[in-house]
């Protein structure tokens, strides 16, 4: 089946019948992770090999790997009825799915509250060809349906149809409330959409034919033509990591306790092992750790790469786990620029977004940049807000990026804020453009929230007693649950209350006059 021939279905179809099987594998690998983390310290530490053979005595080897195909077999057996008790279709207003082997729940995936469609990969599906489909909705990072697994042409063209019904979703709805000039503007792409789904009702009489790819060649949803805006090189993956983090904490005490292991004799070895406890598990446990960080960023940014279609941003990145995202115009609900202190030699920063339906504990699809240059960044920024609503966009980001004071218009925290904020008070700002508010705070990590107005929220101001007793408060600026939470902290009580009235009227207004419709004109699609 290719991706010219893979029709969305109207009628309830199963997922690919290979499904179980990479399903199966995910349950060993949990099997050995468990294996890795619960025992392998033991076997090092060599605790374990007296209960080992005891077990073997016990239990002959001829037992054991029974046992191992007995639980292999249970495994894929339970996916396969699991698979065949999962089953899902598109609507012309959402994305359905219906599982359960006892009890059978059906989920919907609204497609006017479509925030994002991801074509995901592990490692297993990504060698024989198969991925799983994330359609990502407001209201949660619970909210959204994953569909596992399809062929990756598949995947695709179904990523692009539930986009093209989204956009219809969209300009219907658009239409009911604009004039009958704007409805007509929306017509033609509406009537495009309805010829292309006539033939469904029809097309589908053998949902095991869709199944096994053996249905009636139909014209499927071309993908729209992508341009790539940048490319992450890997070299700078690599460095960047070994500067952030851990890493870089252990490179600082590398780099102090050298000199003193060559020149008092220090002992480096034994002082680490005692801050650890003298714990070989506690050794090898922060040396997994620090692994882990190392390889979760590699294998994140591994290949980043984000680009421009009509159907909103594209990012592509990942090394054993590859992913496709596809953030429709106007979905990003704020934007976070962090640079650590050991990337200020560089000027590097890492860029982070809210998107609905992603949620707190998915940081890792939250990354719009993961080592950016300062110009990369500027770019980044401008594929979320093209238009910036200010005369000097650069100029003006570049203040809120390394600005201190009032330079730029800037709006700082006062003299007296130096009482609960020494190291930071005086370069925290807040400035308000015509389309974004931006907050900046750090002295030596810097940070950037760039909101754009029509995506507020809610706001709040908060006091605390030794803040009310300074006559200081902070701004809460409400998002989407992400990884950006903008706060502007330890302002004078009544330039946050005028800041607090000033963001809501702006946020009102900014929500009236957005569309998609001007993101692609000002990025030029």
């Amino acid at each position: 089946m290719t991706q010219q021939t893979f029709r969305a279905p109207r009628e309830w179809t199963r997922v690919h019948p290979v499904s179980p099987l990479l399903g199966g594998w995910a349950v060993i690998g949990i099997l050995l992770a468990y294996f890795i983390h619960q025992r392998l310290p033991d076997i090092i530490a060599g605790t374990s090999f007296d209960s080992a053979f005891e077990f073997a005595d016990q239990f002959p080897l001829l037992w054991i790997v029974l046992a191992a195909i007995l639980g292999f077999a249970v495994t894929i057996l339970v996916s396969v009825w699991q698979w065949r008790r999962t089953e899902y279709r598109i609507g012309d207003d959402a994305v359905y799915l219906r599982q359960g082997i006892i009890t059978q729940q059906q989920r919907q995936a609204r497609l006017d509250r479509l925030q994002a469609v991801d074509v995901v990969q592990p490692l297993l599906a990504r060698i024989f060809g198969f991925a799983a489909i994330n359609v990502q909705v407001a209201g949660g990072s619970k909210s959204g349906v994953e569909l596992r697994y399809l062929r990756l042409g598949d995947a695709e063209a179904l990523r692009n149809e539930i986009l093209v019904l989204a956009a219809g979703v969209a300009e219907r709805d658009d239409a009911a409330v604009d004039d009958a000039g704007a409805a007509q503007d929306g017509a033609p792409r509406l009537r495009d959409l309805t010829s292309h789904l006539a033939d469904r009702a029809h097309a589908l009489n053998d949902p095991e034919a869709v199944l096994l790819g053996t249905e009636a060649p139909r014209t499927a949803v071309a993908a729209s033509e992508e341009r790539t805006v940048y490319t992450v090189p890997i070299g700078r993956l690599v460095l960047s990591t070994l500067l952030s983090g851990p890493a870089a904490f252990l490179g600082l005490i590398m780099i102090v306790a050298l000199p003193a292991t060559l020149l008092f004799n220090f002992d480096l070895l034994g002082t680490l092992l005692a801050a650890l406890g003298g714990s070989l598990f506690a050794t090898v446990g922060a040396l997994f750790g620090l692994l882990g960080f190392f390889w979760t960023r590699i294998n994140g940014g591994f290949h980043f790469t984000a680009g421009l279609s009509d159907d909103g941003l594209r990012l592509r990145h990942g090394l054993t786990e590859t992913r496709r995202q596809t953030v429709p115009p106007g979905r990003v609900q704020a934007i976070r620029l962090y640079q650590p202190v050991f990337w200020r030699a560089k000027d590097w920063w890492r860029i982070s977004i809210n998107v609905a339906g992603y949620g707190d504990e998915q940081e890792s699809v939250s990354i719009l940049h993961p080592v950016a240059t300062r110009q990369e960044a500027l770019t980044a920024v401008w594929l979320i807000l093209p238009d910036l609503g200010d005369p000097d966009p650069a100029g003006t980001l570049g203040l809120a990026m390394s600005g201190r004071g009032g330079e730029g218009g800037f709006l700082t925290s006062p003299d007296r804020a130096r009482r609960v904020d020494p190291l930071q008070w005086r370069f925290r700002g807040v400035r308000a453009t015509e389309r974004a508010l931006l907050i900046r705070r750090g002295r030596w990590e810097r940070e950037l929230y760039v909101v754009p107005h029509e995506r507020t929220q809610s706001l709040g101001l908060s006091q605390g007693p030794l803040l009310r007793g300074l006559s200081l408060a902070n701004v809460d600026v409400h998002s989407t649950s992400g990884p950006v939470k903008p706060v502007a902290a330890h302002l004078d009580v009544d330039d946050a209350m005028a800041l607090l009235d000033a963001q809501a009227a702006r946020a009102r207004e900014g929500r009236r006059r957005q569309t998609p419709e001007q993101w692609r004109e000002a990025v030029g699609l």
